[in-house]
């Protein structure tokens, strides 16, 4: 068959709702092959305005929320999104044909809980794609997690499609590990196909310890750790924390504010009440890199049929840039014969990764080909992705 290719942006914003990342990449896939090729032909990250941050910071998890507020939050984003795509394009002097936009989550609730006499699982993620279609004048696929769900999965993780695609290997089991605001793993074993997949989050990545620096140091983050670095971790505290239910869940399972949001911040604080400020942040970033060890060492080798099969892990994500969070992640990792990598060593930059997902994500959906994997979301079958809005 003839092979499709086309030039797509992939957008995407996290839970920690610092900005927009845009990635442009070729996407070619012959319908018959294994192995799409994606070259990253450019990569651009934009802030959101402060007060945009915090709009999205307090419509996350919200127990009230205005409907007024929440519906001009969803075209605002919309023309976020297509300056920063324009914008990427015009320093590139390239054209996307084709638009993957993630949209920033306001809520997620992946296990089914009653509501008006019905079980009800569901999630929201806002950013309006007509918007995006009419200033960019391309097709633009969206609401990606809503079709997994309704096949009866969890709605994340997604970006498994990409980490399989990209570093699957006959020879070495990789897991594939993104710290983000949450932190979620894609365990690939040697010589596996997709259905032998196990992918999960693993619980808070950057969102405590952004949360904890806001609140007492009046900065959005921990650059490269260095709080952290200046603090002892808080033993007691440590080990309470990690007894959260959250950890202890078999995977598929997913995180997010509802989980480790304001209320969670709220009790570490209370917890750590006393402490020194930095060690607090040294305890949350402790908490960040022992839960990621233990879910490896819990969910993922245990399983293995030979835990030697797993040799590497590739991390990426803002949280890769945290160096005391990266160097506790490699001890913990050396003690169970895991080898850290660097996704910008196999040549993939950490902060573009999921925004290059979202493009593929993308581009499955306009070849009308499922693009979740079921072993990893709980899905009963798998599904095409996401809505289209035309321009």
């Amino acid at each position: 068959m003839k092979t499709q290719s086309m030039i797509v942006a992939g957008v995407m914003s996290g839970t920690s709702a610092d900005g927009i990342n845009v990635a442009l990449v070729r996407v070619s896939r012959d319908r018959d092959a294994r192995h799409p090729e994606i070259p990253l032909l450019a990569h651009a990250e934009f802030p959101y305005p402060g007060q945009v941050r915090e709009k999205i910071l307090t419509l996350m998890n919200a127990e009230r929320a205005r409907v007024a507020d929440l519906a001009r939050l969803n075209f605002l984003l919309g023309d976020l999104y297509a300056a920063a795509i324009l914008r990427t394009q015009k320093r590139c002097g390239l054209k996307a044909e084709l638009i993957g936009c993630h949209g920033q989550t306001l809520y997620h609730q992946s296990e089914a809980e009653s509501f008006l006499g019905r079980k009800v699982a569901a999630t929201w993620q806002t950013g309006e794609g007509a918007i995006i279609a009419a200033r960019v004048k391309v097709p633009v696929v969206s609401d990606f997690r809503p079709a997994d769900i309704a096949a009866g999965g969890k709605g994340a993780p997604l970006v498994p499609f990409l980490d399989f695609t990209l570093f699957h290997d006959p020879r070495i089991g990789r897991i594939i590990q993104n710290i983000g605001g949450i932190a979620n793993l894609t365990a690939i074993p040697a010589g596996a196909s997709a259905g032998g997949v196990i992918a999960f989050d693993t619980g808070p990545g950057n969102m405590v310890i952004d949360a904890l620096m806001l609140q007492l140091f009046h900065q959005p983050f921990d650059r490269n750790g260095r709080t952290a670095a200046s603090g002892i971790v808080l033993s007691d505290a440590l080990r309470q924390l990690l007894r959260n239910k959250f950890f202890r869940v078999k995977p598929p399972k997913t995180a997010g504010r509802e989980q480790f949001g304001r209320e969670f911040v709220r009790d570490f604080l209370r917890l750590c009440k006393g402490a020194r400020k930095a060690d607090m942040v040294a305890t949350a970033t402790a908490l960040t890199a022992e839960s990621i060890a233990s879910a490896v060492k819990q969910f993922v080798l245990n399983r293995a049929r030979s835990a030697a099969n797993y040799g590497e892990m590739i991390l990426s994500g803002g949280g890769s840039k945290n160096r005391t969070l990266v160097e506790l992640l490699r001890r913990r990792l050396s003690a169970l014969g895991i080898r850290l990598k660097l996704s910008d060593d196999l040549g993939l930059p950490s902060q573009a990764k999921e925004a290059v997902a979202f493009a593929v994500l993308a581009h499955q959906t306009w070849l009308r080909q499922a693009s979740n994997i079921p072993s990893a979301t709980g899905a009963r079958y798998p599904a095409v992705l996401g809505k289209i809005s035309y321009p």
